[in-house]
């Protein structure tokens, strides 16, 4: 294995490539069919020779599993299924020796409906210190048989439930996942507490889920479509929360990333002010089709509302919960809206992988940092899950309708020729892995010079060795129609042909990337993309 890269101590996040590990699905290291501490342990070396960063773990603790873990009974003891709290710290450690630093997700929405706080307040009956933790509320209607109030769900289905004693519970998700009441100071002050215990063991930074629902209209009004402000999502309150946290952060050198889903662009900016978050996910260009214009359009409004706070850009192309890029960039809508998710779309996986080796490299080249969902190396497409294997809630609280994200999730191929593609060596993976997946495990592709993981391997070496890439100035280039072509600091260029013929390239002094060859001509073909050096003389005028 190569020697890793030295950490870096500078503000490293401003322009880090941070990969995404969904622990159920990376490896797993005791043979029970599910991902856990011990396989990722044993797959570090995966990480140190792709050249990331950091890794953010989505939630790996004590948790029913009903929503992939984003249900938390207890954040200070990581569930049995994937080991254990000293494993845990190992990790974090021996990631860091290799030069690799760790992001742990929060939710602070909501808990488990197995959390102790919420099963003492359905003890505890109407009224109690315990309810006023969470937003129980009397019904509406002559017997209060109605909820209290008609807000829609982030998911399918209703946001509230009912109890024994005649109350209803808020739920925002499902209802497994009360949400907590963050007007009460124990609910900040828990959070507070629980932020603390993982810097403490040398976590580097926390992902915040669904970071601008925290707090809630007081009087919970009924929501109106296009009536501001939204009773649910970002009020004004939830700023003083993040500011308290960033001060925290501040004490051991921590950041933040927050899962921030606004239009907005000014409001999303707030979250991002030099006392609160220190990044956001970018989700205008993760739900961006594979269009030129478009393209373009999310590239500028993206940084325009990072600059008057100066924070870095974030760019991702998939995660946990959509679908693989592969899959999206082969299909005749080539954007992503969770609405708009059937079953049996077709796909043309030939083209989606060539765009996606393009994204890859348009991606890597922008200002900022870059969020690598595990598998997106590989070049992984979303998976067709048998209906009586699927474990998504997102699928039965559409009614069936919604294929769900269990397809981004199936576990990762290590081996070709292994049991389970070398995922583990025990029981069959949690989620069924494809019979053609063969040609994208990784002993395959590391010895295979023009595969995705190649690419991604090279790509990650010149960003970060290289002159031009990372946080800094971008200049558009005039080009033709449908192609992108920008610069960066040192000559850097990156030149995306998105038309249907092949495009000319800019002069330059050589070529550093391509995502696929060239034509005869010296051509740019149609869905390829490259990074160029540009000539000494370009660089003086």
């Amino acid at each position: 294995m190569a020697a890793p890269l030295p950490p870096r101590t500078d503000d490293w996040w401003r322009d880090a490539v941070i990969y995404q590990v969904y622990p159920r699905s990376f490896a797993d290291g005791d043979g029970d069919g599910t991902g856990d501490l011990a396989g990722v342990r044993a797959r570090l070396s995966h990480l140190a020779e792709l050249g990331v960063d950091a890794v953010w773990f989505t939630p790996w603790y004590l948790s029913p599993l009903v929503d992939g873990g984003y249900d938390v009974a207890d954040y200070r003891t990581i569930d049995p299924a994937f080991g254990t709290l000293a494993e845990a710290e190992k990790l974090i450690a021996e990631a860091r020796e290799l030069g690799i630093r760790t992001i742990v997700d929060i939710v602070p929405n909501h808990v488990s409906d197995q959390h102790p706080w919420f099963r003492a307040a359905l003890a505890a009956g109407p009224g109690s210190p315990e309810r006023e933790l969470f937003h129980f509320r009397p019904g509406r209607g002559t017997n209060g048989e109605l909820p209290p109030n008609d807000w829609p769900s982030q998911f399918s289905g209703a946001t509230w439930t009912r109890v024994p004693d005649g109350e209803w519970y808020l739920h925002l998700f499902t209802p497994e996942q009360p949400d907590l009441n963050w007007d009460h100071p124990a609910v900040r002050r828990e959070h507070e507490e629980i932020l603390r215990f993982w810097f403490e063991r040398g976590v580097a930074g926390v992902r915040i889920d669904s970071a601008a629902l925290l707090t809630k209209d007081p009087g919970l009004r009924d929501f109106v479509e296009g009536v501001d402000p939204h009773p649910y999502i970002d009020q004004d309150e939830i700023h003083d929360i993040y500011r308290s946290w960033r001060a925290i952060a501040d004490e051991y050198g921590g950041v933040f990333v927050g899962e921030v889903w606004l239009p907005d662009a000014e409001r999303f900016a707030r979250y991002l002010r030099p006392d609160e978050l220190h990044t956001a996910f970018n989700f205008s260009f993760l739900t961006c089709p594979w269009d030129a214009g478009c393209l373009r359009r999310a590239i500028d409004a993206t940084l325009a509302e990072h600059a008057p706070v100066g924070a870095p850009a974030t760019w991702v192309l998939c995660n946990h919960d959509v679908t693989r890029t592969v899959t999206r960039y082969g299909r005749a809508d080539t954007g992503f809206d969770f609405a708009t998710k059937r079953f049996g779309t077709p796909t043309d996986l030939q083209l989606g992988t060539r765009r996606a080796r393009a994204a890859a490299l348009l991606t890597l080249a922008l200002p900022g940092s870059v969020y690598l969902y595990q598998g997106e190396e590989l070049g992984l497409p979303e998976a067709d899950i048998p209906l009586d294997r699927i474990q998504d809630p997102m699928h039965f609280r559409s009614g069936g309708t919604d294929p769900g994200r269990d397809g981004c999730r199936v576990p990762l191929p290590w081996e070709a020729e292994a049991r389970w593609y070398g995922f583990g060596a025990g029981d069959e993976p949690w989620l069924p892995q494809p019979d053609d997946w063969a040609p994208y495990a990784v002993d395959r592709q590391a010895a295979a010079p023009d595969s995705m993981l190649a690419l991604y391997k090279e790509a990650l070496r010149q960003r970060r060795s290289g002159a031009g890439f990372g946080d800094g100035p971008l200049t558009w280039l005039p080009v033709g129609e449908d192609v992108l072509a920008f610069a960066r600091p040192q000559g850097l260029l990156c030149v995306v042909n998105l038309s249907d013929v092949p495009a000319v390239l800019p002069e330059h002094e050589r070529l550093l990337l391509a995502s696929g060859p060239l034509d005869a001509e010296g051509r740019l073909p149609a869905d390829t993309a490259v990074w160029l050096r540009a000539r000494s003389s370009d660089l003086a005028t």
